[in-house]
């Protein structure tokens, strides 16, 4: 059966390798990006020629369709501390809002995808995360504008699916990188890898011994295709979607100055409430999804990433994206 698809955030990171994903689908009738460019880019998607894509330029919270959709799959969202600190409100519409308004552009039946986040369980007191932990967030702290909408649309979706029986799927994802993040995105792999590129001084907040789990976008989007409409899985989430291999910020920064000669550390004080570790249980992906995991290494990702932005950087920022 044909589908008609809306994305939102679909110029962004990780919503642009969705968009590709789903070009490949035969069913893909029509597919709808929406994305205010707000931390996205048209170069993101300037590669795909398919027909069956239209970009709307419009916020998620505000969109409006005559038509309705038999999938939505919302990301309009940034995920960089940089950015949602900086727009505590407009984060908060963009997810919340962003559901809300969108719930309505689907038809009865349809589907709805969320991208949640790990940021959901605050700064863990157990590890690895599994979903069933609910986290220590500060809903009054910096990161809250973020983890806080992430946890609230969360709320949203099950509870109308507790109640009306909506057909949803909820993934929490673990620290994505790789090519087409903005060069001023601000998160750690290209803070690094762009500072390493330009200044050649990468900026280690604290002593750098805060671990993440280093997914890499190929290994991340296989398992969101998988999950989101590939497998015909039945479970709703939410579902844990990262690297399980945790290695600390400073180790990353190091590796990164090793591909630049003459780069060097420099320490700042901590960013207040920055999480200690972050790790994903993937026991249920694992069951759910079987053969998937991350095996990008972080060396090999990092390397791939280095690549896509040494060619925006001489390129002037021009897009790389059919890398």
């Amino acid at each position: 059966m044909p589908r008609n698809v809306l994305i939102s955030g679909g110029c962004g990171f990780v919503g642009s390798h969705l968009v590709d994903r789903l070009l490949r689908r035969d069913d893909l009738q029509k597919l709808v990006v929406v994305d205010n460019l707000w931390t996205g880019s048209r170069d993101n998607i300037a590669h795909v020629a398919d027909p069956r894509l239209s970009l709307r330029i419009a916020d998620a919270e505000s969109f409006a369709a005559d038509e309705r959709f038999d999938e939505i799959l919302h990301l309009a969202s940034p995920a960089s501390p940089v950015w949602y600190m900086r727009e505590p409100a407009r984060t908060i519409r963009a997810n919340i809002g962003g559901a809300l308004n969108l719930l309505s552009l689907l038809r009865p039946g349809g589907r709805f995808c969320f991208a949640s986040t790990s940021e959901v369980y605050g700064d863990p007191m157990v590890s690895p995360q599994p979903e069933s932990y609910r986290g220590a967030v500060d809903c009054t702290g910096p990161r809250s504008s973020y983890d806080e909408s992430k946890r609230c649309t969360e709320a949203l979706l099950f509870e109308e699916q507790r109640v009306s029986g909506l057909d949803v799927r909820v993934v929490r994802l673990f620290n994505t990188y790789g090519p087409r993040t903005r060069i001023d995105d601000g998160r750690a792999v290209s803070n690094f890898v762009s500072q390493a590129l330009t200044t050649g001084v990468l900026t280690v907040y604290g002593d750098g011994s805060q671990s993440r789990s280093w997914g890499y976008v190929d290994d991340i989007v296989d398992g969101l295709e998988r999950f989101f409409w590939r497998d015909g899985i039945e479970h709703k989430g939410p579902l844990n979607l990262g690297n399980n291999r945790e290695i600390s910020v400073v180790d990353i920064a190091k590796f990164v100055c090793s591909l630049v000669p003459g780069s060097r550390i420099e320490h700042y004080p901590p960013v207040p409430q920055d999480p200690t570790n972050r790790c994903p249980d993937l026991t249920l992906a694992k069951r759910l999804l079987p053969g998937w995991e991350a095996t990008t290494g972080y060396e090999e990702g990092i390397l791939r990433t280095f690549e896509w932005f040494r060619r925006q950087i001489a390129g002037g920022g021009k897009s790389a994206a059919t890398s």
